[in-house]
């Protein structure tokens, strides 16, 4: 054989080989938190964006669903009129989210808390729906003692044998209220892990995944914990690579487990920002026999190409949605924001309080800004205008506090807010700070060390927060709204959100009311979501007039105004 024929055929054996490998790789991509941005239309602004399941649609065009595995890990049902159209206004047709996902051939997804936010008959139809199974092992049917969901399932794709295990955050019970969640617990996601791992080897599978709705956490977090991805990975070995979520996080690393092997971990932040990849490919150890090669990455959603076979598939859907929140309902005659909300009172902020408290008859409203950066123009209002005056899906209800309470509230939420000042030129606001003390600057500005969502204020009463003061003894709250004395030993009507009185931002529980005292200091709850009622209201109004109008204040007042001068550049930048 000459010595060219050789070379030939070595490259061809080389290429086989290629090939056979190629043929082999198996690529996985997940979702997060897509909170119904599926079409590249914001709906709430009104906007087209440039993210959204039309960009991973050119993916499963293109590749093939036989040689991908497609997953979402929850929160999927709420957080765009369109997951709320399709969930509460048309119930009749098939909803768009299971369509479209069936379209694009999902093969399991994980339950988020926000999915079981919008209730049983909600998340109970789009199951059905689906043509893959909705995972959460820790989610458990008190009747049978079995997951509500399913707790895993396998996959068989390019010769691989492929385990995916859902689990969610078991802090649902501390911010709904249980009518949405009736006939379920939720139980430790650790010890749920190590329950169901020595049944997942026995199937041999040739990769174990997590797919957990719950944040990365801390790795010595084993408890009841919101975010204990971290926590699953290191103390109960045998997954391969877990795909985390619910922090809105973007993260890769890379840990031992306790038993000194490798384990992947991928976050995917939030709303189609990102899509999280990882490729399989047969080990080449061991005869082919070993642990498969892991790589991941995490892919902006908007570095790939739209497909417009989708967008055209989704059209009317997509117009039908613009129609929905176009409706007039009303005008507003000034223009209120969510800025001015972490200086003190808010035009923005005060809207929902005077809702809450003409729609409940309250003598006290506690509420905080939903959105970090949104806004309310003078003009015209539609329906799209609601989700930027109130993010989520929550109940109005009615409580019963003692003054006391309330101020222990309000210190709470004071404690998550605010810096302790010793001059005007300290940080008013509580930043993530990096190594050398100063704020963590992401593109520009500065990120808050607590979600702005449970800074709370109140409406009804006067008082001020000092915040010369140490933590929990900031507030001094001195009279209701209309001059009468307060004591913290009466009871007052309060108005607050279901998430809040539900222990949501661990203000309830810091004011010492926690577990069943909850639910029995409830007067009564709204039969629809707050956002229906403050559309009604504001139909009904024809005009709101948003105005400040609670009557509390920060004080020493000449530091907290110079603090706002320099920290509201710090939050938004010049703009």
């Amino acid at each position: 054989m000459r010595f060219s024929q050789k070379i030939f055929l070595i490259v061809l054996l080389a290429l086989i080989v290629a090939s056979c490998s190629e043929q082999k790789r198996l690529d996985i991509y997940v979702t997060t938190d897509l909170h119904g941005m599926l079409l590249p239309f914001d709906n709430t602004e009104g906007t087209v964006t440039d993210r959204s399941l039309a960009n991973l649609a050119s993916i499963t065009g293109a590749e093939g669903n036989d040689k991908i595995i497609l997953l979402d890990n929850g929160d999927i049902l709420q957080g765009d009129p369109l997951a709320y159209y399709y969930n509460f206004v048309d119930t009749t047709r098939i909803h768009a989210i299971a369509d479209i996902l069936n379209h694009l051939g999902y093969d399991a997804a994980t339950a988020g808390n926000h999915d079981i936010e919008a209730g049983h008959p909600v998340y109970d139809r789009v199951r059905r729906e689906y043509n893959f199974p909705v995972l959460a092992a820790n989610a458990v049917d008190i009747s049978t003692g079995e997951p509500y969901f399913d707790p895993y399932t396998v996959i068989r794709k390019q010769g691989m044998k492929v385990i995916v295990f859902g689990l969610i955050t078991p802090s649902v019970p501390r911010w709904l209220p249980e009518s949405l969640y009736h006939g379920i617990r939720f139980e430790s996601m650790v010890e749920t892990a190590r329950k169901w791992m020595p049944v997942m080897l026995d199937e041999d599978p040739d990769l174990i995944i997590g797919l957990f709705h719950s944040g990365m956490g801390d790795a010595d977090e084993t408890g009841d914990d919101e975010n204990s991805t971290l926590a699953v990975a290191v103390n109960v070995p045998g997954f391969d690579v877990i795909f985390c979520g619910h922090d809105h996080r973007q993260d890769m690393k890379e840990i031992n487990n306790s038993a000194g092997e490798r384990v992947l971990l991928l976050d995917g932040g939030s709303r189609a920002e990102t899509l999280m990849h990882v490729s399989v490919t047969p080990s080449q150890q061991d005869g082919g026999k070993g642990k498969p090669v892991l790589e991941g990455r995490l892919i902006p959603m908007n570095s790939i190409p739209e497909s417009s076979t989708f967008i055209e598939r989704y059209k009317g859907v997509s117009d039908t949605i613009k129609a929905y929140t176009s409706e007039l309902i009303g005008r507003s005659d000034a223009t209120a924001t969510t800025r001015d909300a972490f200086f003190g009172p808010s035009a923005f902020v005060d809207l929902i309080h005077r809702m809450q408290l003409d729609i409940s008859g309250a003598q006290v409203s506690l509420a905080a800004p939903l959105s970090f950066d949104q806004s309310i123009n003078e003009g015209d209002l539609r329906i799209r205008d609601m989700y930027r005056l109130y993010r989520f899906e929550n109940f109005l209800y009615t409580v019963t506090m003692t003054g006391g309470e309330i101020d222990r509230h309000l210190e709470h939420s004071a404690g998550l807010w605010f810096e302790t000042m010793d001059d005007s030129k300290d940080y008013m606001l509580r930043y993530r700070l990096d190594d050398s003390g100063k704020p963590v600057i992401v593109n520009g500005t500065a990120r808050l060390r607590n979600p702005s969502y449970n800074f709370e204020s109140a409406m009804g009463i006067r008082y001020t927060v000092d915040v010369s003061k140490p933590q929990g003894a900031r507030v001094n709250i001195t009279a209701l709204s209309d001059g009468t004395p307060f004591s913290h030993s009466s009871n007052y009507t309060v108005a607050v959100n279901s998430y809040r009185a539900n222990g949501g931002g661990g203000h309830f529980p810091a004011a010492g009311i926690a577990g069943k005292e909850l639910d029995r200091r409830i007067i009564k709850a709204t039969e629809r979501d707050l956002r229906h009622y403050m559309t009604e209201y504001i139909r009904d109004k024809g005009t709101i007039s948003p105005r400040v109008q609670a009557e509390w204040s920060i004080i020493p007042a000449v530091w907290a105004e110079a603090a706002e001068k320099r920290e509201m550049i710090l939050l938004f930048g010049d703009n």
